[in-house]
This record gives C-alpha cells, sequence and structure tokens, in this order.
C-alpha cells in the first residue's frame, strides 16, 4: 500500500460509512501473508487471524437474520448461508468496495488476476469485518453486514444459487438419464501450496463439463456448473 493508498484510507471509510479508532487494525486487515516476506520490517501482523475472527463474526450476523426472518428449516437456511458467505460472493462484494485497491501483496501475488485473487479479496473481506469488530463492536459489524451482504440474499434465494451445482448434476443425471456423474482429474499443475486441478465429469463414457480450480472440490462444482449449462438443466 503506497502513501497515496494510506491517505485515501479515510475515503474508503466514508464511502462505507465506518470509522475506525485504531486505524492501523483496518490497515491489518488488508495486509496478506505474503506481503510480510517482502516487507519484514512492517509494523503490522498479516491479516489471517483477523480473518478468523470475521469469518466467526459474518457467520453469527447472517444466521441470526435468517433465524430472525425466515421460518424454512434449518437445513435450506444453512444452504443460504453458505451461499451467502462463500468465497465467490464475499471475493465480489469485497470487489465492489473496492479492497482490493488497498490490498498489501507481494509482487507475485499482486500479478495473480485468477481465483487465489478471489480468495485473497474474500479473505480481507473476513479480516476487515473482523478488525471492525475488534474496533466497535458487534452493532457495528451488524450494520456492515446488512448494508453490503443481507442484500444479496433474494438473489440467492430466486436464482437458486444456494443448490450445490454438484449434487444437482447428479440428482438431474439419475432422473433423466439413469446414470451416476462421475469425475476425473484430467490435469493439474502449479506448486504444491497453489496446486491447480482440472477435472471432467462424465456420464459413462461422455466428458460432459469440465472445470478447473485450487482444489479437486472446486474444479468439480465448476465441471458440473458447465454440464448443467450443456445439457439445459436450468436450476430455476
Amino acid at each position: 500500500m503506497n502513501n497515496k493508498a494510506m491517505s485515501d484510507l479515510q475515503d474508503f471509510q466514508n464511502s462505507l460509512d465506518i470509522k475506525f479508532n485504531d486505524e492501523n487494525l483496518l490497515k491489518q486487515a488488508f495486509v496478506h501473508r505474503s506481503y510480510l516476506n517482502e516487507h519484514p520490517n512492517l509494523k503490522l501482523e498479516h491479516n489471517e487471524r483477523l480473518e478468523f475472527l470475521g469469518d466467526a463474526v459474518v457467520e453469527l450476523i447472517v444466521t441470526d437474520y435468517l433465524y430472525k426472518n425466515f421460518k424454512d428449516p434449518e437445513g435450506k437456511l444453512t444452504s443460504w448461508r453458505a451461499a451467502l458467505v462463500n468465497s465467490d460472493m464475499m471475493s465480489e462484494i469485497s470487489e465492489r468496495i473496492k479492497i482490493g485497491d488497498f490490498l498489501m501483496l507481494s509482487r507475485g501475488e499482486a500479478r495473480d488476476t485468477e481465483r487465489a485473487r478471489q480468495y485473497i479479496l474474500a479473505d480481507a473481506l473476513e479480516a476487515l469485518i473482523g478488525a471492525l469488530y475488534l474496533d466497535r463492536g458487534y452493532q457495528e459489524c451488524e450494520k456492515f453486514v446488512h448494508k453490503y451482504m443481507i442484500p444479496e440474499l433474494p438473489k440467492i434465494i430466486a436464482e437458486k444459487k444456494y443448490v450445490d451445482d454438484k449434487s444437482y448434476f447428479q440428482e438431474k443425471a439419475q432422473e433423466e438419464t439413469g446414470i451416476t456423474p462421475r469425475y476425473q482429474v484430467l490435469k493439474e499443475w502449479g506448486p504444491d501450496h497453489a496446486r491447480h486441478f482440472e477435472v471432467g465429469v462424465f456420464l459413462k463414457e461422455d466428458l460432459i463439463g469440465e472445470g478447473d480450480g485450487l482444489s479437486k472440490q472446486e474444479a468439480e462444482q465448476k465441471a458440473a456448473g458447465k454440464a448443467l449449462e450443456k445439457m439445459g438443466w436450468d436450476k430455476k
């Protein structure tokens, strides 16, 4: 984060209608572990402990909101919550509120525009909420989550984004074809700490969809999503 970015932190807070008493907590929320490898003299810790705290705070706030506003069974509420706080949604919100402008990353991480960056953005949003909790308390975090995250819920419900692609593809494949899908790793590459996987989903010997990700599970989900599109099995 350069000097200009530091000076812009006030504008960032104003844009989100938040105000930190200890601005170092806010700065720490943006410090990725990789940055400290290149800047060991930085007088701030990385953001992973704040992320750990923020994750729990977000889950409680979202759970409380769902419990108080919906009478649906626990299983459905759990699926809605998972869709609202997953890395895709968190990174999207993080991008929208411009957290990426303030991230402190190593040169290598700063160049990464793939899935790894989405995880970093999602983690930084959780760290921001963790920092806000320490600095201003639960109610300020609740206001933040209700303003920037809860409004995504109607779209998640309407578009059935809470329905797991892999589970839904299996259900539809068995219903429509009588075949249980199988998944196979087609390719993997990258170092151990940032392994990438390309996975295909097959109906018998036919390759229906492919997907890639930083885990086999993520790649399987993406492959199932592609397969749903190819087969025309809309979740709506």
